[in-house]
């Protein structure tokens, strides 16, 4: 149990950065960006993804 620990905490403090890394990334622009080139699909599977790599951390810490 203790080893499960051991490797937990750096995964997760890992995960803790790469979320708020990617909060701070998108500063307010002075002149008008280009429109999207994307609809945000690839944005729904980022979201996808990390949904499930916390399923996996929580699951991983639970059993």
């Amino acid at each position: 149990m203790n080893s499960v620990k051991i490797l937990a905490f750096p995964f997760l403090s890992l995960l803790i950065i790469a979320i708020s890394h990617m909060a701070h990334a998108q500063d307010l622009a002075l002149s008008p960006s280009p429109p999207p080139t994307s609809d945000g699909t690839a944005v729904d599977q980022g979201i996808a993804y990390l949904l499930m790599v916390v399923a996996l951390a929580i699951t991983y810490m639970i059993h």
